[in-house]
């Protein structure tokens, strides 16, 4: 039986990537967004928001905070990455999203399943056509700087794919990356490679939901659901397995939503299924759909407790453009 024994919850956002006195950068992207969604679903540009706002985070957004909130970023990424390494996991499944990278937009499925042998990241062109300030070192923290390879499940993703199907879940899978200078894994999973498994070299069983692209986005309800039959199909493998369970990405962003991140961290932390199942699509486009993930995570581990967590509101601009970084650990 593979067991899940332990849960991870970690943003991956390019300024966990960055230096704190690089943040400005991101803030300067901010700066030019023309695809802003507010927890309505509402797509504004900067420009919008700032008539319709003001500058309300005026004193949060000032540029020397941020080399301190990486600092604290920091501490809370080691934290996780020293509970990974001594819950000695002998598989990390990784619930994350693919934003154009293992998926195009011509085949791109609701929820699916790696099941090859190798998972091979995918080698970002330089200089990046949208981020100037990416270099080689940037994406070398995602595992993007060259088509690394590491090893796959594919024996205990098989197993999950039979139980998923047997439990009414019609998974996609994928069985191998061909061509990794077109298709191939992105950031929300280089990232547990370079920052939480620096010590821990062990397989990892790729989980991808489509959070960002309509309109096949799973509801929150099916997420969760899905989540709980992640455990179950894992339960009813032969396999003798511990399993750590990471949601990669989230919480709100490109707009910081703090409250609305505190009350989900809550109810993640308190099984508030009513809550989490009830959170609308509206809430959950752009970056925030990553919380699809969390979610998820969420299903497969009712049966844990938490034992860490920490979040760091982070807002980059006036407007209140950044993110809700959040980082939490159950066993």
């Amino acid at each position: 039986m593979a067991r899940i024994t332990l849960g991870i919850g970690t943003s991956h956002s390019p300024i966990l990537v960055l230096d704190g006195d690089r943040w400005e950068q991101r803030a300067q992207d901010d700066r030019r967004q023309t695809a802003l969604y507010t927890l309505d679903g509402r797509k504004c540009s900067y420009d919008q928001l700032l008539a319709e706002r003001g500058e309300p985070f005026r004193e949060q957004s000032d540029a020397a905070r941020f080399p301190d909130l990486a600092r604290q970023a920091e501490s809370a990424l080691d934290v996780l990455e020293a509970r990974l390494f001594d819950a000695q996991p002998d598989v990390v499944l990784v619930i994350g999203d693919d934003q154009d990278e293992l998926f195009g937009f011509d085949n791109m499925p609701a929820i699916s399943v790696y099941r090859g042998p190798e998972v091979v990241m995918k080698e970002m062109p330089l200089p990046h056509p949208r981020l100037s300030w990416a270099d080689k070192a940037f994406w070398a923290g995602y595992g993007m700087d060259m088509p690394r390879r590491f090893p796959g499940a594919p024996q205990l993703a098989d197993d999950l794919i039979r139980g998923l199907i047997r439990l009414g879940v019609d998974v996609a899978t994928a069985n191998a990356v061909p061509n990794p200078g077109q298709r191939a894994f992105g950031h929300a999973y280089g990232f547990i490679y370079q920052r939480l498994m620096k010590r821990l070299r062990v397989p990892m069983l790729p989980v991808l939901i489509n959070t960002y692209f309509p309109p096949n986005n799973p509801t929150a309800a099916r997420c969760f659901e899905f989540g709980s039959h992640i455990a179950h199909a894992l339960a009813a493998s032969p396999i003798d397995a511990k399993v750590a369970v990471i949601a990669s990405g989230g919480l709100s962003h490109f707009l910081c939503e703090e409250a609305f991140d505190r009350k989900l961290l809550q109810a993640i932390r308190t099984h508030d299924v009513q809550t989490l199942t009830q959170v609308t699509q509206e809430s959950l486009c752009s970056g925030s759909s990553e919380i699809r993930n969390w979610i998820a995570m969420a299903g497969a581990t009712t049966h844990l407790q938490c034992r860490y967590e920490e979040y760091i509101p982070v807002y980059r601009t006036a407007v209140g453009t950044g993110i809700g970084l959040a980082f939490t650990a159950w066993d």
